[in-house]
């Protein structure tokens, strides 16, 4: 509930006296000082009508009802407390200033009407409160339909403005959002009650499953304070959330197995890469790449392209890389997939970005990935939902204003690199991905699975036999368009 102690005090018109830390702390309910026994809700407060003949007995140190009274707000008529209304009335105007008991005095008017007043507006306040909480629940279950657990913990975070940490049962964060290595630790404490200082105040922990079957536990914090609303709208999160932890196809082994997959394809050897596909159900000999990004943490791309490629019939060959999706395709399913983004895009209203490179045998897909890459990059840069890279008036334009011999001949610009059989081989492979991975030996290193030294001597063998140096942009520029032009 959004209904403070201060809101109530204006609502009245009335004068706060005593306010201390709680005078932001929601209301709960409002009651006679008859009806007073104990307090509700440590963090709430409960609103109390009393008249000027209850308050002397309601502030007695010896009352049973002192604890409760201290815990809520008085609701007092000022005709009682000025002089000249009631030989008592500075009396107990000091009495309040002295026991430190928060109360409002607001103009006189008959309890049961300061009663009504107050019903009401906590009614109305609990109505907006349960319709957010409605709204917010709707959001979140259409968001866990497309984006999943990262998706809905996002969402989450978002409309209680605060942050979430989803721990599974030992305490291992399995996602966040807006959480740092400081909240994940007090995350961890709060919900294995593990006896240390937890440094965030006012964190709520939801359990996600049965006590007999737990998933994981929810805990969450709103800078906003603890509020119904916040308790509310976590608790169907976590139900959701818990939904998700179950049903959810995409598992840590099925990611690792497709991460392996892709670095492999983009590493290994031709035999080996094309024996890994055929294993994977993947017949075709030559794929074409493509690497999907949003700008909403509110779709969980994993998710989505797997679903697509079901839908598509086709294998999951692909992974997250550096936050996006990069996969491979048949290139006769490119079409479609690129369709199936910009109708989501479109639809939903989600800032997606994709990249398509061109089809490349199994023994270059990194040169279709690269392509595919740089195609993001212009998307992103653009803000385009999809760039092909055959579309990039670059090499395409470059190539196609050749004819067929100025082409042979700008390919035999590396005829040096052919091997003892006449085939293009090592050198030719280690030069591809070199360019590929933008001169980045580190990178190109690990990808041909070698030791910087021994790519430094390759390069240095590339340089000798082409008479190209790679230290200059026209000659890596003019290598490029030589690999291309080998392959038309």
């Amino acid at each position: 509930m959004a209904f403070d102690v201060r809101t109530l005090a204006r609502l009245l018109g009335g004068a706060l006296k005593n306010a201390d830390q709680r005078a932001n702390a929601p209301i709960d309910s409002v009651i006679m000082a008859d009806d007073l026994t104990v307090h509700a809700h440590p963090q709430f407060v409960t609103a109390i009508v009393v008249s000027a003949d209850e308050i002397e007995s309601l502030l007695a140190p010896d009352s049973p009802r002192a604890e409760a009274v201290r815990a809520g707000v008085l609701i007092v008529e000022t005709v009682a407390l000025v002089a000249g209304h009631g030989e008592s009335g500075a009396d107990l105007e000091g009495l309040i200033d002295v026991s430190g008991v928060m109360a409002i005095l607001c103009p006189p008017r008959a309890k049961s009407a300061v009663l009504s007043e107050i019903a009401a507006a906590l009614a109305v306040d609990q109505a907006a409160e349960d319709r957010l909480v409605t709204s917010g629940t709707k959001v979140l279950t259409q968001i866990a339909r497309r984006g999943g657990v990262k998706a809905v913990m996002a969402e989450l975070a978002h409309r209680i403005d605060g942050w979430g940490v989803l721990l599974d049962s030992q305490g291992h964060a399995i996602a966040s959002s807006g959480a740092g290595a400081l909240h994940v630790r007090d995350a961890a404490a709060v919900a294995l009650n593990q006896p240390v200082r937890v440094r965030h105040p006012g964190l709520q922990l939801h359990s996600v499953g049965s006590s007999e079957d737990l998933t994981a536990y929810l805990v969450v914090a709103s800078r906003a304070g603890a509020m119904s609303r916040i308790r509310d709208l976590s608790s169907h999160g976590a139900a959701l959330l818990d939904l998700l932890l179950r049903s959810h196809d995409n598992t840590t082994t099925d990611r690792l197995g497709r991460e392996v997959m892709i670095t492999s394809l983009l590493t290994g050897q031709s035999a080996d890469a094309r024996t890994l596909l055929r294993r994977w159900g993947v017949h075709e000999d030559r794929l074409t790449a493509f690497v999907l990004s949003s700008r909403s943490k509110a779709v969980d791309l994993e998710r989505l392209v797997t679903r697509w490629f079901d839908e598509l019939g086709w294998v999951h060959v692909m992974t997250l890389d550096n936050g996006a999706v990069l996969g491979f395709i048949r290139d006769d399913r490119v079409d479609a997939l690129a369709t199936r983004v910009e109708d989501y895009a479109r639809e939903v209203n989600v800032p997606l970005r994709c990249g398509i490179g061109t089809s490349a045998p199994i023994e270059h897909l990194e040169q279709s990935a690269s392509e595919a890459r740089q195609a993001h990059e212009v998307a992103v840069a653009d803000a385009q939902v999809r760039v092909r890279y055959e579309a990039l008036p670059t090499v395409r334009f470059v190539l196609d204003q050749l004819d067929s011999d100025a082409q042979s001949s700008l390919a035999g610009t590396l005829n040096g690199l052919r091997e003892r059989d006449g085939q293009h081989g090592e050198l030719t492979r280690t030069l591809r991905v070199y360019l590929a991975e933008n001169g980045s030996l580190g990178v190109t290193a690990t990808q041909l699975e070698i030791h910087r030294q021994t790519l430094s001597s390759r390069l240095h063998q590339i340089e000798e036999r082409t008479g190209l140096s790679m230290d200059n942009p026209d000659d890596r520029t003019a290598a490029w368009l030589a690999l291309r032009a080998l392959e038309r």
